[in-house]
């Protein structure tokens, strides 16, 4: 019993890393019996996206291998570092001489140079290979995303995919730039350090060791709470970006509205939630740091406890002595082997927060295209622009159709415009023959070819589209005209303008094509884009060309020039309009009226008058509607 007050330090200090210890499994148990409840699992298995990540990193594996020698180099500093200051402080207890003294402060120096030029030759080298990797990455996704249709695109929130296309490829080159070589970097010092630790006193490695189980205890725990936080944080930004796209958008509607303020609640909470969410990574990361620093601090304490009482008490531990060199030599190591513990455990959740990145860009591509080419799909390298609807129907959603066998036939170079209320079909049949849409029953016929027999591409190359909202990019007149086609001159972009009436305003501007458009136009009248949009139909040289609700929100002063070009272009080619005024298809050859999905009356203007049915009917209101204004 007289020894055994030596003891209670160490009993002691056992007790607190215990009683710690026991703390920590109480919550993680807890925590896992909630494991379905908080839903941060992951679908995707690691190895499925390391099998998919290594497609990324397979052309640069030279480069790699390359940063692996680099960092071998690297490492050496932090294994031999405390051997040298422990034989320069053996020296310095000795008689020496100077030069012997400075020859280990070389050595010492020199091993520093070497590290540190390694690791930014390293750093340099990652950075490159990151970027092609992060550049690759994106094209493909932004490829991908271009490749879905109207109705995928539709059920995916824009700010979800600048998400995955931004931040979490953003995560991926993270983890090629930093991450992966850092955990194989503290992994070889973990192992390097250990290795040294031994050889100089296998006695205090010992001592050391004592401490791993409550290490790999703390890091298993941590993983568990800190991926459950990066996933809410994840999320929370996803939410967030997806909120700012919509509304940053919407943003007139909401000032014409006078809504500023309940946006801003909206926002307010959002963006409170991702707060909370940042704030509990953060806590996770307050308790798990401490935690291990704690581990590092009992261990140095029973180093130098050790160490007094072998000095004090001149003994050895198991045949091992513990003089001032072994001591500086091991303080060091002990903090170069729970640094990069600490760090590994960090690294290797970010690490699984890249994953959780991964799997979400990889969901998007996943997703299989539901319009695609058929294997036997031909090219078209010229079409006349007959269009055939034999008893087409179609539903955006199961059972609920909104077209019902409709069948009607367009000759070549007509112009052949769609009547009726809105949601009876029109647009709708406009976006089947660009197959934007696949019908479920029934053929469309381009110049008697069924439209899944030929190739997307170059189906929609031979058509124009003119839609009532014109969606202008950020650039200019020009660019916006082109659409990046390099082949078309600004002397053939001047004539399609003046073709249809748009150098007319262009001429009075003081760049004219190379005016800036700002973002979505919004520095051109509705009438100005849309002649810009008429010009950009007709400069590709469609073979039909489909006008929906062109005019519907322009001034008669730039109607009547839209007028003035579509009497030009009737004599081009094929003609497809929708229009709820129908002084606009007067001159139409044929005119098709729609209610509920099917067609109820076919003919021409007059023919329809004549009929005195429902065309009639529209045509009687409008009149009376336009009557009372005048």
């Amino acid at each position: 019993m007289s020894e055994l007050y030596k003891i209670y330090p160490l009993l002691i200090l056992g007790a607190i890393i215990g009683l710690v210890a026991i703390i920590f499994i109480v919550a993680y148990v807890t925590m896992k019996n909630k494991k379905e409840a908080i839903g941060f699992d992951r679908n995707m298995a690691d190895s499925e996206i390391i099998k998919r990540l290594a497609v990324y990193a397979k052309p640069h594996l030279k480069s790699f291998l390359l940063v692996f020698f680099i960092m071998l180099i690297s490492i050496a500093y932090d294994v031999i570092s405390p051997l040298l200051i422990g034989k320069i402080e053996k020296v310095l207890e000795s008689d020496f001489e100077m030069a012997y003294l400075l020859s280990f402060v070389a050595v010492y120096a020199g091993i520093l140079i070497v590290s540190l030029v390694s690791s930014y030759i390293q750093a340099i080298l990652l950075q490159k290979i990151g970027q092609k990797i992060l550049s690759k990455l994106r094209e493909d996704i932004f490829v991908h995303i271009e490749s879905l249709s109207h109705s995928q695109l539709n059920s995916i929130p824009v700010g979800k995919l600048v998400t995955r296309v931004t931040n979490d490829t953003g995560a991926i080159s993270m983890m090629f730039t930093n991450l992966l070589v850092n955990l194989v970097k503290n992994s070889f010092i973990i192992i390097g350090v250990f290795v040294a630790m031994l050889c100089l006193n296998y006695m205090l490695t010992l001592m050391v060791l004592c401490f791993v189980p409550f290490i790999v205890l703390f890091t298993v725990i941590f993983r568990k709470f800190s991926r459950k936080a990066y996933r809410k944080v994840k999320d929370g930004t996803t939410d967030i970006n997806t909120f700012l796209s919509e509304n940053m958008s919407g943003i007139k509607i909401t000032q014409i509205f006078n809504r500023e303020e309940k946006k801003y609640e909206q926002f307010s909470e959002k963006n409170n939630t991702l707060g909370k969410a940042k704030m509990r990574e953060i806590f996770v990361f307050g308790i798990f740091r401490p935690t291990v620093y704690m581990l590092y601090i009992s261990s140095v304490l029973c180093l130098l406890y050790l160490s007094a009482r072998s000095v004090i008490e001149d003994i050895s531990f198991l045949g091992q002595v513990i003089d001032a060199s072994v001591l500086i030599s091991f303080y060091m190591y002990i903090s170069k082997f729970f640094n990069p513990i600490q760090t590994l455990a960090e690294q290797f959740n970010r690490l699984q927060s890249a994953f959780a990145s991964a799997e979400k860009i990889f969901t998007i591509m996943d997703m299989k295209p539901e319009i695609v080419d058929d294997e036997d799909a031909i090219e078209l390298d010229h079409i006349d622009g007959d269009i055939e609807f034999r008893d087409v129907w179609f539903a955006y959603n199961e059972d609920e159709w909104v077209l019902k066998g409709v069948s009607f036939k367009v000759k070549a170079r007509d112009t052949v415009a769609f009547v009726g209320a809105t949601g009876s079909g029109k647009t709708t049949i406009l976006s089947l023959i660009c197959r934007n849409y696949d019908i479920q029953r029934g053929e469309i016929l381009i110049d008697g070819i069924n439209i899944r027999k030929i190739k997307i591409s170059s189906l929609r190359r031979h058509f124009g589209q003119m839609l009532q909202d014109v969606f202008l990019f950020s650039g200019t007149i020009r660019s916006n005209i082109v659409l990046r086609n390099e082949d078309i001159s600004d002397e053939e972009v001047m004539k399609t303008c003046e073709y249809v009436n748009a150098d007319k305003f262009i001429n009075k501007l003081s760049d004219g094509l190379d005016e800036e458009v700002r973002e979505r136009g919004n520095n051109f009248s509705a009438g100005q884009r849309q002649l810009l949009s008429f010009a950009r139909t007709i400069i590709h040289k469609p073979s039909v060309i489909i006008l929906d609700e062109a005019t519907a929100n322009i001034d008669t002063e730039t109607e009547l020039l839209i007028q003035d070009s579509l009497e030009k272009l009737m004599n081009v080619g094929t003609t497809l309009m929708v229009a709820h005024r129908l002084s606009t298809i007067q001159h139409a050859d044929n005119i098709i009226v729609l209610s509920h999905g099917e067609i109820i009356e076919e003919g021409n203007h007059f023919e329809l008058l004549s009929k005195r049915g429902r065309y009639y009917e529209l045509y009687m209101l409008q009149f009376e509607k336009e009557k009372l204004k005048s």
